[in-house]
Formats: C-alpha cells, structure tokens, sequence
C-alpha cells in the first residue's frame, strides 16, 4: 500500500493511542469534541476510514480492506496495544480487526452495533444521495431541500451534509465516495465470521431507544468477546455520542480507567 493511501486522521494528545473510528457516512470530525476530552489522557487519532472524509477513495469497500486499512495505518505509525473506540460500521471494523490482531489491540469500546447480521436498511439515504446533481442542487440550502424528499428526518439530513463541500468555487461535491457506498451497500451489515473470539476487555455502549443492541444480543456478544460488558446510554439513540456525550464520556473513562 502506497503512502498516498494511509488513512488520513487528524492526531492530538500524548500517551497511550487510541483510535476512533467512525460509522457509515460519517467522518473523523464527527467526533472532534470528544476526541479533544480523550487527547487529555491518551494520544488520540480521529481516522477517516476509506471512502469517507478525507481518505482515499477506493472500489473495494468491505470489511476485509477497512480492516487491512486499519492494520496499515497502525504499521505507518509504528502504534502498539492500541484502544480503539468504534461506531457502528467503525464499530464491525473494530470488533474484525480485534479478533484477526488480538496482540494490537488493548481495549475495545463498540458504540451501538453487535457482532450479528444487520439487514440492509439505507435504501432512502442512498437514494437521496444519488438523487442529487450538483450542477442543480448548487447551494447547501437546494441539497437539503432534495434530500428531504426521500429523508424526512432533519437530524439525519443535517449528518448527511457535513459531507458536502466546495470542492471549487461555485461547485459542491460529496467527500464520501458515493458509487463505491451504493455499490457495496450489503456488506454494511455483514456479522463477525463465526467462532472468533477476542479474549481482552470490551465495553459495549448502547442507547436506550436504540434497537441495534437488544438483549437478543447478549449471546453472541459474549460468545465473541467473553471479557465484555454492555453498558447503556441514557436520553440516546444510535448516535449516542452525540446525543448524550456527557456520559459517554464519563462511561468510557472508567472503562479505560482514566481518573
């Protein structure tokens, strides 16, 4: 892997490394906020994994190449017994990259996914996305009006749009490669290959009105990681973090044992 394709992150901190690795459509500055109250305890790195944010862009989208992604970067960094804090489809990351590199990785903290199979449920995001051409929807204000045709949540539309941006004057582009996420969108849910198992401790943070993690669960997240905890996050929905940062980060400091 050339050096033009190591993850693009943004680092802060000193100490112990600890990784963040966002969800499906997001990007590292999603968690710019957070990652500024863990730089106070660990050398933090806010990854873009590819075909988001800022890292390249790539046909081959699943979980096998997020994961040698991943294993690449912390080779170019020289990085040893990492912690890593993975959301949703950063979370599936986390949880294969553990089990295939156990002697990496310290600590895991998955936000609001399990090892199971998800259907594929972002049918309307995706068609929203694709609906879009830039040279009409040439201003924030049109693209949000577009979107909201096929995405009648505001919340979810205001996520979307953090991945607009000038790309020239006058000229809108996505940083998400759209055509390689519509093309691969099945491999999103795809669940831990069977009979693998990270032995370390591991912290699974749910929200309460979430329904990716339900007590149908529990099983198969202690048959693959049976040093684990689930933990919920009140007031918050799969995007917990941002819904109730509060004791997101309280939770996850004493997970880590930050004082």
């Amino acid at each position: 892997m050339s050096n033009n394709q190591i993850l693009h992150a943004t680092i802060k901190g000193v100490g112990n490394p600890l990784l963040i690795l966002h969800g499906y459509f997001g990007m590292s500055d999603n968690w710019k906020s957070l990652g500024n109250l863990f730089s106070k305890d660990f050398q933090v790195h806010l990854i873009d994994q590819r075909n988001h944010g800022r890292s390249f862009h790539e046909d081959a989208f699943n979980y096998e190449v997020l994961v040698e992604d991943l294993y690449q970067y912390i080779q170019e960094y020289r990085l040893e017994k990492v912690h890593i804090i993975g959301h949703s489809m950063g979370g599936k990351t986390a949880m294969l990259f553990a089990v295939r590199y156990p002697n990496l990785v310290s600590q895991l903290i998955i936000v609001d996914i399990s090892p199971r199979t998800y259907q594929p449920h972002h049918n309307a995001i995706l068609a929203g996305l694709n609906s879009i051409d830039f040279s009409i929807q040439n201003t924030r204000s049109l693209v949000d009006d577009k979107l909201a045709e096929f995405i009648p949540e505001i919340g979810v539309r205001q996520f979307l749009l953090k991945n607009v941006y000038w790309k020239e004057k006058g000229q809108l582009a996505y940083r998400f490669y759209l055509e390689s996420l519509t093309n691969n969108n099945s491999e999103i849910g795809e669940a831990l290959p069977p009979f693998t198992v990270f032995e370390n401790e591991t912290l699974f943070l749910k929200g309460d009105t979430s329904n990716y993690i339900t007590e149908d669960e529990a099983p198969i997240i202690a048959a693959h990681f049976p040093n684990s905890k689930i933990v919920e996050i009140q007031n918050a929905g799969h995007w917990l973090h941002a819904e109730n940062p509060k004791q997101f980060y309280t939770v996850a400091c004493a997970f880590l044992k930050v004082s």
